[in-house]
């Protein structure tokens, strides 16, 4: 039983850092985007990006700067479990929006993590992903309406009730 329970645990660490990451783009929050990698852990996200983790926050906070609006989701996610290593795949969207020649546009992009974990000191973190990109797509889009209350910083609700 306290297998299972260490099981299952462990799992759930893996799957909170993967919607962290999220959290971290969606919020451009360098720090929390950090601590989804180990110090040395690496991202290769094909012709865009290949170097460390830490530098690959930084870069895509960058990035997303210029973005009128962005959110990430992750679904399918499947995590193997080998002592303190682990393996995971995740589906990912990211729907960016953007001004372009005067028009509103949206580009939606779907790829999956295929992630290498590792658990060090007790936390579990990553060593590795690779993002594999399947489609994309960008088009006009008419807004139904103008949103407030949210923000891409630590300003946004959410972090009255969540730390990190």
């Amino acid at each position: 039983m306290a297998d299972a329970l260490t099981e299952v645990a462990d799992k759930l660490a893996i799957a909170d850092q993967i919607y962290r990451y999220c959290r971290a783009m969606d919020r451009i929050d360098h720090e929390l985007g950090y601590s989804i990698w180990h110090p040395d852990g690496t991202a290769d996200y094909e012709h865009n990006f290949q170097g460390t983790g830490r530098a690959f926050v930084d870069h895509v906070c960058r990035q997303h700067s210029h973005l009128l609006q962005h959110s990430h989701q992750m679904s399918n996610i499947v995590i193997e479990l080998d002592g303190d290593r682990a393996g995971s795949e995740s589906y990912v969207t990211a729907t960016l929006r953007m001004e372009r020649e005067g028009r509103l546009m949206q580009m939606t992009v779907l790829s999956r993590y295929v992630d290498r974990w590792s658990k060090r000191d007790g936390r579990w973190a990553l060593d590795h992903r690779r993002a594999v990109m399947e489609m994309d797509e960008i088009r006009e889009v008419t807004p139904m309406k103008a949103h407030t209350g949210w923000s891409r910083d630590r300003s946004d609700p959410s972090y009255e009730v969540l730390k990190g």
